[in-house]
């Protein structure tokens, strides 16, 4: 047994009773027990609670029928089944819990936070970048000096919400009236109003500018990296703390390098002649040019790595490396000299073939 009263008995209806007969009993039922109609009885609520869960089963033909074949396993309310309870289903439905048990919230009149995205290459990546943003927020009223009025205004009562710093709504659903809270949108929940605002900014402290400021970004910053900077958001109304303000980073694309967190990533052609003879390959990086040797017999694909050419983390502790990728670049217009030259290699390159071939056959035994 899990304790649960009888829903027939909840309602003080037999099994006989008819849905019209239902619906009068927990109109009833649901005003008496009602938590607003009770507001020193803390068990109000629960009773409340028992009667809405034993309408939910009776009233729809369905539950109504299991219920009675397999009882509470049967008919089981939505709190049986993790939907929160009938409360949380009103508050999601009005907006607040039942009025006069939940008290409202003061408004944060802290300033609000705000984003700037900043576009970056590679090389500021690498080095760190000075930016200039343009901003647009809530700055302090020069007129009142973020007072809201005059030197001599006073507050007075909001005649709105009538101190209170909140507002009630009412609702009703099956008769029955539910009240939900908000904070007042003319004091924004402060209760108390400027008597004489500042017509600049109508009493609210600050007014909104566009200005532009210079910012630091670190090196090693990433797509999506976020620097707070702290209070450069919008002012509070009033006086109150002012918000932060985000600078988020985008990485640009750059033409020669891909980049794979630190490490850095660049194909760089390589002349036929230095990867059959070897030899000093200039190449780029990040800053200056480096020098790199070329070992002859170089192939197309092989990697060379430059120590800590690549990109810096972002903590500051190590810093990446860049890897060169050759591909081995073969002439397409020749002059005579350079064909006759080219020739003779081939066929040179072609005895040596043949030669090594002969050999190979005579170290089989056989002659093919």
């Amino acid at each position: 047994m899990n304790g649960k009263r009888d829903y027939y008995e909840v309602l003080g209806l037999d099994r006989s009773a008819s849905n019209e007969e239902i619906k009068r009993a927990y109109r009833r039922l649901a005003r008496q027990h009602h938590p607003d109609v009770n507001p020193n009885d803390p068990d109000s609520e629960e009773r409340f609670k028992e009667v809405v869960e034993a309408y939910e089963a009776l009233s729809d033909a369905e539950r109504r029928m299991q219920y009675d074949h397999f009882g509470h396993v049967g008919g089981a309310g939505m709190s049986d089944f993790g939907f929160g309870g009938f409360s949380d289903l009103i508050e999601s439905f009005f907006g607040g819990g039942f009025g006069g048990r939940t008290r409202a919230t003061v408004q944060d009149l802290r300033g609000a936070n705000l984003r700037v995205d900043v576009e970056l290459t590679l090389e500021e990546v690498a080095l760190g970048a000075d930016k200039e943003i343009r901003v647009s927020r809530q700055m302090q009223c020069n007129e009142c000096q973020g007072r809201g009025g005059s030197e001599s205004s006073k507050t007075v009562i909001c005649p709105n919400c009538r101190g209170e710093g909140r507002v009630r709504h009412a609702s009703g659903v099956f008769g029955i009236q539910f009240t939900s809270v908000a904070a007042c949108e003319r004091c924004q929940g402060e209760g108390r109003l400027i008597s004489d605002p500042c017509p600049s900014c109508q009493g609210q402290g600050r007014k909104k500018k566009a200005e532009k400021m210079k910012i630091h970004i670190p090196p090693g910053a990433d797509s999506g990296h976020r620097l707070q900077l702290r209070g450069e958001g919008d002012v509070g109304l009033r006086g109150a703390s002012p918000g932060d303000l985000y600078v988020v980073t985008h990485i640009l694309p750059h033409n020669i390098f891909e980049r794979r967190g630190t490490e850095i990533i660049c194909e760089v052609p390589l002349p036929f002649t230095i990867a059959a003879l070897g030899g000093k390959l200039e190449v780029p990086t990040l800053g200056e040019a480096e020098e790199l040797k070329i070992p002859a017999g170089t192939q197309t694909g092989t990697a060379f790595r430059l120590r800590g050419k690549g990109l810096p983390d972002p903590n500051g502790q190590v810093r990446g490396d860049e890897h060169i990728i050759v591909k081995v670049s073969v002439p397409t217009h020749l002059s005579a000299k350079q064909r006759q030259l080219l020739k003779q290699l081939a066929e040179e390159s072609d005895e040596d073939d043949k030669g090594l071939l002969e050999r190979m056959k005579e170290a089989l035994g056989g002659d093919g």
